[in-house]
């Protein structure tokens, strides 16, 4: 699992084509590693104690607090399976860890969102800050709310100002914050693990082209794109239009974008379809606005339930291969 299959998923274009396909792969390789790394420690820990995976897991406490450990069990082999309950140990602490933190931060922070916001008329469930640096995020939660500021209303016209709404919107119906807050804590586990930051990159821009889907159902995929490169490109004051752009998407407690103004949204969109065609950059606001600029066609159907297929097949693979061991 930590190669070739994710370095080939990680540089493949394919995946903008079918983010949800792409996600449903990216956690199977995500699960499916984890358990791969643990069951082939404790699949050689338990060689001396048994001939399979569930009779050797069976016999091993008792024979541990006996003390009577079979003939050929060394030092090698408890090692092995103290170092794959130490690894399952640490995974499942540092999960709970990054959940709770991440909860205790959201929660400080509606709290003062509460206090220093209004309600958006016309918009449930959708509150103001009183702020000129222009911000947009959603926080999801039992009351969950999309949150702007005074800066990006001013910068934003009213139909971008409705298709970022309708994105933030989307990461709250799809519940994005879950799988986010999963992969972080599988990098922040691992930070050794170059596979884990991959797939924490791929999976946050994955996430970000999933909501930008659903919000072009409810308005065109130019004005979408507009406020994307408005709002992104606001942070470096280096835009499409002037060369190839380093924008960057800044991490607010989920889901922030800040900027600067740049111009009206008419002067930048009027050279942004012709110049993101030359921009170089990988910046993951560059390629969403390429991707909603010049779409592609979905992935064909048989393409997808061969991927599909794939997925369960790295899933299915480890567990098969440790029952038959």
């Amino acid at each position: 699992m930590a190669w070739p299959v994710p370095v080939l998923l990680a540089r493949a274009h394919w995946p903008s084509r079918s983010p949800g396909v792409a996600l449903l792969l990216w956690q199977a390789i995500a699960l499916a590693g984890g358990l791969s790394m643990i069951g082939s420690l404790v699949t050689f820990g338990l060689i001396p104690f048994s001939n399979g995976l569930l009779s050797g897991l069976a016999d091993l406490p008792p024979l541990v607090f006996s003390g009577a450990l079979p003939a050929g069990a060394g030092l090698i082999h408890l090692f092995a399976l103290s170092s794959a309950a130490l690894l399952l140990a640490h995974l499942l602490l540092n999960l709970g860890v990054t959940v709770t933190r991440t909860e205790r931060q959201r929660r400080r922070h509606r709290s003062l969102v509460d206090l220093l916001s209004t309600p958006l008329l016309g918009q449930p469930g959708t509150l103001i800050l009183d702020s000129p640096a222009p911000v947009a995020y959603c926080l999801p939660g039992a009351r969950t709310v999309t949150v702007l500021s005074e800066g990006l209303v001013s910068l934003l016209d009213s139909d971008q100002l409705d298709a970022v709404i309708a994105h933030e919107r989307a990461h709250l119906r799809q519940q994005h914050h879950i799988l986010l807050v999963a992969f972080e804590s599988w990098r922040s586990a691992l930070p050794w693990f170059p596979i884990a930051t991959r797939a924490q990159v791929a999976v946050s821009l994955l996430v970000e082209m999933l909501a930008d889907d659903q919000s072009r159902r409810l308005t065109d995929s130019t004005t979408l794109a507009e406020a994307i490169a408005l709002v992104g490109s606001a942070e470096t004051q280096n835009i499409v239009r002037r060369g190839p752009a380093s924008m960057s998407v800044v991490d607010a407690p989920a889901y922030a974008v800040r900027a600067d103004k740049v111009g009206t949204a008419t002067e930048f969109g009027e050279d942004l379809q012709h110049d993101v065609r030359f921009a170089t950059s990988v910046d993951p606001v560059v390629v969403r606005v390429r991707r909603l600029l010049h779409p592609e066609l979905q992935l064909s159907l048989p393409a997808r339930t061969g991927i599909l297929c794939l997925a369960a097949l790295l899933l299915a693979l480890p567990a098969l291969l440790l029952l038959t061991a």
